[in-house]
């Protein structure tokens, strides 16, 4: 896939924080809208790539799940836990992206492992992810932008660390970065001359009430 670094236009560095301090969530939206292209006419595509059969791995198709069910205006997400991008199909869908949408901009969110200290630090920095490099797979590189959450020590023995990933991290990390979303979105619907006034959204219910709230929704129904 091709990455459009015509698009940036402002200049961003690489963000990185982790998920216990108390502004996470504000400072993650602020950065994600730092990255997104001037013409809102360019099609945006998160690509949450995981697996739910491995905890560690589960942090992106969770983060496409809870996106999936906040209809988001100005996204369109590719990657759940009832439709996951991973290993097998992500040629796929990348091939799929590139059919459906003249030259989108790509952001990448994948899980990753890392060193003991930086587990938990939420991650977003210009270029490419490349998915699996962890567990020593060597898959098509992703997104203009990508967004990685730590989940857990690498270095040795990878698939059995993912496998015995708290669940409490995952989820957390899947949360905050939901959350950010939902603000660059809004953010985003507010700034559009057609779309509904300031006031309106501020009538409009946060669909989060905890990190499982997707989970209630139809959507995941199975």
């Amino acid at each position: 896939m091709s990455t459009n670094y015509r698009l940036f236009s402002k200049k961003t560095n690489p963000f990185r924080k982790h998920m216990d301090e108390p502004t996470i969530t504000d400072d993650l939206a602020t950065a994600l809208y730092e990255y997104l292209p001037d013409k809102t006419s360019i099609p945006t595509v998160i690509v949450c790539i995981g697996t739910d059969r491995s905890t560690g791995d589960s942090l992106g198709p969770i983060i496409g799940s809870n996106l999936e069910s906040l209809n988001l205006e100005n996204f369109h997400v590719f990657g759940t836990l009832k439709d996951p991008v991973h290993a097998v199909n992500l040629l796929e869908k990348i091939n799929l992206i590139e059919q459906t949408f003249e030259q989108p901009f790509i952001i990448a969110i994948d899980a990753c492992l890392g060193k003991t200290k930086s587990i938990g630090d939420i991650t977003v920095a210009k270029g490419p992810v490349s998915p699996g490099a962890a567990v020593k797979k060597e898959l098509p590189a992703v997104g203009d932008i990508h967004l990685t959450g730590i989940v857990n020590v690498g270095g040795m023995m990878e698939y059995f660390v993912l496998q015995n990933t708290r669940l409490y991290t995952v989820m957390t990390m899947a949360d905050i970065i939901s959350r950010a979303f939902y603000q660059v979105d809004k953010k985003l619907s507010e700034s559009k001359p057609y779309s509904v006034t300031p006031l309106a959204f501020s009538n409009r219910k946060s669909p989060f009430s905890n990190a499982f709230a997707f989970m209630k929704t139809d959507k995941f129904k199975l």
